[in-house]
């Protein structure tokens, strides 16, 4: 593995302003802990602080959205913006791990998460909500999150709820899940020389 490989700095900064929604966000995937969320949506921060903490990166994400409507462009937006930042700060991919999968439970519930950072941006989510609404936020926006994040990161995704009562466990854990199969997809393998496909490219 190339010097160039350990020594770039993986990161990105992204602005994105449309009628709906105004974003900035800055993302570290070699992070050491530093995290500021303000999207105008108390459980979908919590969520993007508790998806940045367990994935090891910094985030600062900032977005002025028309919650007044509902949280929808917001979520959707911001997982955008985090998907292109993430393919921004993670260049060509040279020395990563790029496969990796993970159980996380939360009391009762339980989530599998695997990813391959494969260039091909899919989700496959299996995860049942028992109801629509934690709060303000809705539940069914947790998807859309993760389609926009997969679709512009470049990342194959899966997602699967294999327990699970509490609707604000299930979703916390599907956020962690997929931060930590990500944290160990991302990191530098001293065995990988180069682009981890025998394509030579993700």
């Amino acid at each position: 593995m190339s010097d160039t490989t350990t020594q770039r700095a993986r990161s990105a900064r992204i602005e994105r302003a449309t009628t709906e929604t105004d974003i900035v966000l800055q993302l570290n995937l070699d992070g050491s802990g530093v995290i500021n969320v303000a999207t105008g949506s108390g459980f979908f921060d919590h969520m993007l602080t508790a998806f940045a903490k367990h994935a090891g990166f910094d985030l600062d994400c900032r977005c002025t959205g028309d919650i007044e409507v509902d949280d929808h462009h917001t979520v959707e937006d911001v997982g955008l913006v985090l998907g292109t930042a993430f393919a921004e700060a993670l260049g060509d991919g040279a020395g990563i791990t790029r496969f990796a999968d993970v159980l996380v439970p939360m009391d009762e519930a339980l989530v599998f998460a695997a990813v391959d950072i494969s260039g091909r941006g899919q989700l496959h989510y299996r995860v049942e909500v028992p109801i629509e609404m934690i709060g303000s936020f809705d539940t069914t926006l947790a998807k859309e999150f993760f389609i926009a994040f997969t679709s512009k990161a470049g990342i194959t995704l899966h997602l699967e709820a294999l327990a699970g009562e509490n609707s604000h466990h299930i979703l916390e854990a599907t956020f962690k899940a997929a931060a930590r199969a990500l944290r160990e997809a991302v990191a530098l393998d001293g065995r990988v020389s180069g682009i981890p496909s025998t394509k030579g490219t993700l």
